[in-house]
């Protein structure tokens, strides 16, 4: 019975972290940052480690954020993880409110398609007579009864 059966030495399955070099073929370098606490003086520290990873596509660039899946055998002496998914994309943020990319502070693509008006003349009673709400009504505990305008 000597069936030798191999185990992955690699104690993680999926790592995520930041893409900090690309610059050898089809390998990624990334870093994994991880919160120990520091048993004295009860504060937790940054403890990072590197990987490599195997990007067969060569599609990730550096201060990409990347999720890496351990491979069942280990493709050269440091690659031990192969690239699963970039999860976020350097230099292409977008704003949750417009959906319109966003670089800094200021907004890359015009605002002139937004469906909600921005203008400052109208007043309070009239965007609360678009939305057929009384401002008597809005006090009271009940909800408004809503009339039709056909």
């Amino acid at each position: 019975m000597s069936s030798a059966v191999k185990h992955a030495s690699v104690h993680a399955k999926w790592i995520i972290g930041r893409v900090i070099g690309t610059k050898m073929y089809k390998t990624a370098k990334v870093r994994v940052t991880r919160l120990v606490l520091d048993p004295y003086l009860l504060k937790y520290y940054n403890k990072r480690k590197t990987y490599f990873a195997h990007d067969a596509l060569r599609q990730c660039t550096v201060g990409d954020i990347v999720l890496l899946k351990a491979l069942p055998e280990a493709r050269s002496k440091h690659v031990k993880h192969e690239l699963s998914e970039i999860v976020y994309k350097v230099g292409q943020v977008v704003d949750p409110l417009t959906g319109k990319r966003v670089a800094g502070t200021e907004f890359v693509e015009p605002l002139t398609d937004l469906p909600v008006s921005l203008e400052e003349d109208t007043t309070l009673s009239e965007k609360l007579q678009e939305l057929n709400i009384s401002a008597a009504a809005s006090g009271s505990d009940t909800p408004p009864a809503q009339t039709p305008t056909s």
